[in-house]
């Protein structure tokens, strides 16, 4: 009994104890107070679009300054609100031996900034998360024109564009030679991609967002056998779609009409019809006869989008119908027949 009496006893005084320490932390805790608050933004290497001085205020509105008792304090409440701001990708809050609090912001840095086709604007980040324009600063980050939506809310074809859009802004800004040299990228309404550069007039074709690695090494390898021999300023296009080659088009080089084209090749087929029907009659009337046909150029009308060019000028020979016809001033053989004469 006595043994037990000793334990219980113990139990009580050890109780006892850690509730005494337990009012005593919390006493001196509440003696405590802020000795300063120190504010870093990370993770931003050209562009600060969270200022240091917001995140005070921000905090003054939450009732913390210097001075406050630091049982008040709920850090992650606060931690919580900073990350409201669109711009905040992480906060950080913590207290040091010294009672100084310490804010870290990590800031959401913009990739890449995109136009839309009804013209508002927008950055994105790394993530692909949509970010606002700001009133302070403009990023020098990659320009995306002629994206096809303005909603916030996108829907499945858009944020397949989006993320492809991402990708060939992650892609060049690794890459300070293509920061400095491409101007703006174009998605077109195939939603593919065109670079416009920085020197030159051309357009160049890229595509979709496939081996970026092998498309920019064909243009870098054109670049530094056309630059010093016959300059940018000759060619109007260039294609770097296709795996193996570069297609470049001169400017001011003819384009032919499709129109007249396509009226050509109609009008050798009616003509081809029209021989055909003749010839068919004919048999059936026991008259062979061969119609002079015109020689009618066939030119191919091959859509640049569809189709994977080969040479950058290339030649289509005409289908010319070869046909055989009589000469004109040719007599029919005279057929001779037996008469017998009447006596």
């Amino acid at each position: 009994m006595l043994k037990k009496k000793l334990i219980f006893t113990g139990w009580c005084l050890l109780a006892a104890s850690l509730v005494f320490l337990l009012i005593t932390a919390m006493r001196k805790k509440e003696n405590k107070t802020v000795s300063d608050i120190k504010v870093e933004v990370i993770d931003a290497e050209e562009h600060v679009f969270v200022d240091e001085k917001e995140v005070v205020v921000f905090l003054n509105k939450m009732g913390i300054s210097k001075e406050t008792e630091l049982y008040k304090i709920n850090v992650r409440h606060l931690e919580e609100g900073l990350e409201k701001n669109t711009w905040v990708k992480k906060a950080d809050l913590f207290f040091d031996n010294d009672n100084v609090l310490h804010v870290t912001i990590h800031e959401r840095e913009p990739l890449a900034r995109i136009f839309t086709i009804n013209g508002s604007s927008f950055y994105i980040d790394s993530s692909g998360k949509r970010l606002p324009l700001s009133d302070k600063l403009s990023a020098r980050v990659p320009v995306f024109t002629s994206f096809p939506s303005s909603e916030r809310k996108l829907s499945a074809p858009d944020s397949l564009v989006l993320n492809d859009v991402r990708q060939l802004a992650q892609f060049i800004a690794r890459d300070s030679f293509w920061m400095r040299q491409i101007s703006q990228v174009d998605i077109t309404p195939q939603r593919t991609f065109e670079l416009i550069p920085v020197l030159g007039n051309q357009v160049i074709a890229i595509g979709d967002v496939d081996d970026l690695e092998g498309k920019f090494d064909r243009l870098y390898s054109f670049y530094k056998q056309v630059w010093t021999k016959a300059g940018f300023e000759k060619y109007e296009t260039i294609d770097v779609r296709f795996n193996g080659q570069v297609v470049a088009s001169r400017r001011g080089a003819a384009k032919p009409n499709v129109d007249s084209l396509r009226a050509a090749m109609q009008l050798a087929d009616n003509v081809a019809r029209m021989n055909n029907a003749m010839t068919d009659s004919s048999v059936a009337a026991g008259n062979v006869v061969k119609p002079a046909v015109d020689s009618v150029s066939h030119a191919a009308v091959v859509p640049a989008s569809t189709t994977k060019p080969n040479k950058v000028a290339a030649t289509t020979k005409p289908a010319v119908k070869k046909t055989t016809t009589k000469p004109a001033g040719t007599k029919p053989k005279a057929v001779m027949k037996k008469t017998t004469k009447k006596r």
